[in-house]
């Protein structure tokens, strides 16, 4: 048996994009798993994928029984922020968590889990800004 783990896109637009997370675990956890593609087609406005113009401004979460690690992806995984509990972070005072642009960074969002037990669950909203340059 694995997690079973669901991802929505609430809204995608030419600026916003909100993604809803969900799991019930097992017990055995995710490690590194992209859960925000910046890279992908999907996202993309006018052509153009977000990639690193990608910004995290708001995060509504739910954890029960685990803890939720999220990183930037690159060569090496930047740390956004863990995750444990309820509530939310709201970043949109300052424009939003931009990415680091470290080695190999994609924009793209990695999620693991830590200490998860058996039906420990979590939801988890991103709200992103897109950051495509518009002209």
């Amino acid at each position: 048996m694995a997690d079973v783990t669901t991802t929505q896109v609430i809204a995608n637009g030419p600026r916003n994009l909100i993604v809803r997370l969900t799991d019930v675990s097992d017990g055995t956890g995710l490690s590194a798993v992209k859960i925000v593609d910046a890279q992908s087609p999907a996202f993309a406005v006018r052509g153009q994928v977000p990639g690193v113009h990608l910004k995290l401004v708001r995060i509504v979460y739910d954890v029960h029984d685990m803890a939720v690690r999220l990183q930037w992806d690159g060569t090496e995984p930047v740390d956004l922020v863990t995750l444990s509990g309820f509530g939310h972070l709201d970043f949109r005072r300052f424009q939003g968590i931009p990415n680091p642009r470290a080695a190999g960074a994609t924009g793209s969002i990695l999620l693991s889990t830590i200490g998860a037990a058996a039906n420990a669950t979590f939801t988890i909203d991103l709200e992103m800004i897109k950051g495509v340059p518009q002209f």
